[in-house]
Parts: structure tokens; sequence; C-alpha cells
């Protein structure tokens, strides 16, 4: 048996792991845990990074039906921030040493490409700050209201200031979960595609992945290859996100009646670790999804990152979020240290600061 780990170990450090491997791996923990947290410290030593950021959603108003989501609303009850009160923000983050801007927002029926541009432009003629935003969906979103291809509105998000786009949308990046999930968001080859052309276009983004719904460990899995494969195509990929489903007051989470165990959880971020080795080597826990508590466990299973400050979050606020909307600098580095671990402030380009 030793001569088959260490043929597998082998396999992995060449990047070449397969997926029965990764079941493998899921199989047995302790080996998955080790080989997981090895690579972390081999490439990133203890240093732990997160990033001095504001999330901000301009609207809640949303055309989507997508059974995850608590903060959609429709047109009549919802909400569209005016540039002012986006630039308010914005200035609050700056003056509290935020490097990143990250805006995600509702489906407005109404807005075009050039209220997109409007946000861009508005935002970097006042402030030297980077702009990450406009999800894979929204992109197609503005695409289809504006009568344009996707790389057409990249192209002119870019050049409106937008410095890289968020990887979210991906959720289960398998047609047959997204048509009970989300059945009117863009199937998985156009997510891939958008994500593609972004890269091309020199867009850099995050990828993510919505785990601990009706999906499998074998979805998981192949969720995290498709990811791999792209990322060996584009090298486009900053980070990858791990995102548990919280399941209150959504729809989805009156139809799933597991929970996710913290053993799941240790699992699947091991797993990413694992399987993305040496083509993503940031692979980032959420501490808005988990907690403060479990999000530091995840620094013994592959994590090297932590995410933003956020200042604000209302989308994971409203499923259930165990935690509030801010994490101040000093509290990440406590949180940080107190796992043994070397904290430090990044960009969202991962160079540290």
């Amino acid at each position: 048996m030793k001569a088959g780990f260490d043929g597998l170990y082998e396999r992995i450090k060449q990047g070449e792991i397969e997926r029965d491997d990764a079941v493998f791996l899921a199989s047995n923990p302790p080996y998955l845990w080790s080989i997981a947290d090895g690579l972390r410290k081999e490439e990133k030593g203890d240093i732990v990074t997160f990033v001095v950021n504001r999330n901000i959603n301009f609207t809640n108003v949303c055309v989507g039906d997508c059974k995850f989501c608590s903060f959609r609303a429709e047109k009549e009850q919802g909400y569209m921030l005016s540039m002012d009160a986006v630039l308010e923000k914005v200035e609050e983050a700056v003056n509290n040493d935020a490097t990143e801007i990250c805006i995600q927002s509702g489906l407005h029926p109404d807005l075009k490409l050039s209220d997109y541009c409007g946000i861009l432009d508005g935002i970097k003629s006042h402030f030297d700050v980077h702009i990450h935003a406009f999800s894979p969906m929204e992109i197609y979103h503005v695409a289809h209201n504006t009568g344009l291809t996707e790389e057409e509105v990249l192209k002119e998000l870019k050049r409106a200031g937008l410095g890289s786009i968020p990887g979210t949308a991906a959720e289960i990046l398998d047609d047959s979960i997204r048509a009970v999930i989300c059945p009117n968001k863009i199937n998985t080859a156009k997510w891939l595609e958008i994500i593609k052309t972004a890269h091309r276009l020199g867009i850099p983004s995050t990828a993510t992945i919505m785990y601990g719904h009706i999906e499998s460990l074998e979805d998981r899995i192949n969720h995290i290859f498709k990811i791999r494969a792209l990322q060996e195509d584009t090298g486009g990929f900053t980070e990858f996100v791990l995102l548990k489903f919280l399941r209150k007051n959504n729809e989805l989470g009156k139809m799933v009646n597991r929970s996710v165990s913290s053993l799941d959880t240790a699992i699947v971020h091991a797993l990413a670790r694992v399987i993305l080795h040496p083509y993503c080597n940031n692979i980032q826990a959420s501490w808005v999804k988990l907690g403060l508590r479990d999000v530091q466990k995840m620094l013994y299973f592959g994590v090297n990152d932590l995410g933003g400050t956020l200042m604000e979050e209302n989308i994971s606020r409203l499923s259930g979020s165990p935690v509030g909307e801010y994490m101040s600098p000093e509290d990440f580095e406590q949180l940080i240290k107190d796992a043994g671990r070397t904290p430090r402030r990044r960009s969202t380009l991962y160079e540290l600061l």
C-alpha cells in the first residue's frame, strides 16, 4: 500500500492527479489532509493572506430565479443605489485603507452596458482603487440587454476601469444540477466561455464552487477538475474560493435535508488544494459562509487565504450567515496569528503589501 501512496503523491506533485485518485483521497481524509497541508506549506509557507476591500451590491432587483438566493427582489420592491451613494461607499472604504472594491448585484432588467461602464468610470475618476466586479452571469445579462457579445462587453468594461471579475455564478458546473438550482442561469459551457474570454483579454478572475446542497462528492470533484483544465489553458484564475451553501430564507434550503459537516468542509477544501496543484495555488475559505471558528480550522486543510474585510455584505447575510458583515484587518490578523500563521495583507492579484 505504501508504494501505492507514494505513486499517488508523485502524481499530485506533478499535477497529474486523476478523478479516481481524488475519490480515493476523499475516503482517506487523514492522508488527504496531510498532503494538502504539506502542499500549502511548500507553496505558501506559513503566510495567510487577506485583502482590505469593500463589497457593494448596487441593486437587488433581479430577473433571475436561483433557488438558493435570498437577496433578489422584484423591481417594484427593490432598490437601486445612486452614483453618489456608490461613491460615498467607495470613499469610506478608501479612507479605511481598502485597495479593492468588489461589485456584484442583481440582474436589473433595465440596465445596459453604459450603466455598468458609468459605475466604473465614476469610481475610477475619483479613486485609485482596483475594481473587482461583475460575475459571468452579469456579463451575459448586460450583453443580452445591450445587443452585444460578451467579448465586446468585457472589452468596454476593461476600458472603463474593470480590473478583474469574480468567478461567481459557477455554483456547480454540471448542467443537470443547474437545471434544478438555477434553471435560467448560464450553463456550464457559457460560464467557462465567458471566463476564458476574460482571461484572453487580460482580465483575471477568481473561481468558485458552492457546495453542500444537492450535489455529490463526485460532482464537487468534477467541478474542481473543470476549473483546473481552464487554469492549465489560461492561467487567469487568481484563487479558488469555496462557498458553503447557506439554507435560510431560500427555496433550495427547503429542498435540502442534509447539513454540511465540518468533515465535508475540510475534505472539499483539501481536495481543492490537491487537485489544483500546481496550477492554482491560492485556496480561499470564506469566513462569511463558515463563521470564524470553522474558517480558522481550514488553515490546517490546505487554505492560505481568508478573503476580504467586505465592510458590507448582503447576499450571505440574508441567507443566514453566522457572522457579521465586516471583519477588521486587526481581527483578521489576530485570527490568523491564533492559528499559528503569519498574516499579510495582499492586493487583489496577490501582491503582498
